[in-house]
């Protein structure tokens, strides 16, 4: 009888073929010995379902109706998947067979840890950090998320600076470990995000719950990355913009959160201005109309996230702007913050 949790790596696919063929043998490499392996299909269209079928028949594949996005594909998947831990992988990650046995060795050593990730390497440059998560992510007051290893657009070296395990505010969604019972408690992702900073709020809601989020500096894996929406995609502009706002009225006490969205307006407009003497027109609506979307919503009620009797955890918060820190007094690199106010 096995004592290991079990675990299920859960891929969630959208057209993915080539990313499949790709990446999917090396995940089937993992030695950990309670797993199983699924792949969650947003209804794709290209041959994805008939390779996995025909080449990894022992994967688990379940299909959704249509594409209900990062955020609804995976509430759908998840439901249907039973274990004590799950892995929320995306399909242009590379990973090692013993990635997996570290992550829960630290997840399984504290009751409090909800979430943790391993380190997240480029796959095309292994010996860089990759933009989406990198060495564990923490926020600013403003709510403006960067990582060990990545600000804004500088992408660190991984020198083994990085090393050591640490609470953090936020676990990338490339490489997500999470407890069942507290996905079940959060009630998953909320599916307005539909793609980008979903885990952030997720991992917010869970700390405002009182659980930890964990980076594991003892294992690591490989991420293509930019497989979805690249960064010059005005529809992502749209969704980092919208979501951001969503993030802090949602997980912030009211009238902090009220203070801090109205500094963002002014803030947000700036970069709108940004955009547009860059010549990118399209990236300039797309701020603007994310935040007429949440001028629209922002009287809605959200669900109440301090019902906890643990205390608030806000550790991986930096109590400051990395903004004026970065672009102002040219702090690029995470080791140059300033350490009283993480």
């Amino acid at each position: 009888m096995n004592d290991k949790p079990k675990v299920a790596i859960v891929i969630l696919n959208w057209n993915g073929v080539n990313h499949l063929r790709s990446f999917l043998p090396s995940v089937l490499t993992s030695s950990y010995p309670n797993l199983e392996i699924v792949v969650g299909d947003n209804a794709s269209t290209d041959s994805s379902l008939a390779f996995i079928e025909s080449m990894y028949p022992s994967v688990r594949v379940i299909r959704n109706n249509e594409n209900y996005g990062f955020t609804g594909g995976y509430n759908r998947v998840l439901a249907q998947v039973e274990a004590d831990y799950y892995i929320l992988l995306n399909s242009d990650v590379e990973v090692h067979p013993g990635w997996i046995e570290p992550v829960i060795e630290l997840m399984e050593s504290d009751p409090l840890i909800a979430v943790a990730a391993p380190k997240i390497l480029d796959f095309n440059k292994k010996d860089h950090f990759e933009h989406a998560g990198a060495a564990g992510g923490f926020i600013d007051s403003f709510g403006y998320p960067f990582c060990q290893g990545r600000m804004f657009y500088e992408i660190e070296t991984d020198n083994g600076q990085y090393n050591t395990s640490r609470e953090v505010f936020w676990a990338s969604g490339a490489a997500m470990f999470i407890k069942k019972k507290c996905w079940d408690e959060a009630e998953g992702f909320d599916e307005r995000f539909f793609a980008h900073m979903e885990e952030i709020d997720l991992c917010w809601r869970l700390k405002n719950r009182g659980y930890k989020i964990m980076y594991c500096a003892d294992a690591e894996v490989y991420h293509l990355g930019g497989g979805t929406l690249n960064t010059e995609n005005p529809f992502k502009t749209y969704l980092n913009f919208r979501n951001n706002l969503l993030l802090l009225k949602k997980n912030l006490p009211f009238w902090r959160g009220a203070s801090i969205i109205i500094a963002r307006f002014f803030l947000d407009l700036t970069a709108l201005l940004r955009f547009l003497s860059e010549g990118k027109r399209k990236d300039a609506w797309a701020v603007s109309k994310a935040h007429q979307n949440f001028v629209r919503n922002i009287f809605k009620s959200e669900k109440e996230h301090h019902r906890g009797k643990l205390p608030i955890r806000l550790t991986g918060m930096y109590r400051g702007s990395v903004v004026l820190a970065f672009f102002v007094k040219k702090c690029h690199k995470f080791s140059c913050l300033d350490k009283n106010r993480l």
